[in-house]
């Protein structure tokens, strides 16, 4: 949203934020498609523990 809307953050006042936002997020509410996560809660685990052993060895 920022590349797309914000940049350049030359606003005058509030109105004119909600007056480029509000296409944005009607365009993008239109198109969204939901996000398939392969991270896993086990994946999570597995990093989390590897982290531990990583920090364990390298104080």
């Amino acid at each position: 949203m920022q590349r797309k809307v914000a940049s350049p953050n030359d606003f005058t006042d509030l109105n004119e934020v909600e007056n480029r936002l509000r296409p944005f997020e009607d365009r993008y509410n239109a198109t969204a498609q939901p996000f398939q996560w392969k991270f896993t809660t086990p994946d999570l685990d597995d990093l989390l523990a590897r982290l531990g052993r990583h920090t364990a060895d390298h104080p």
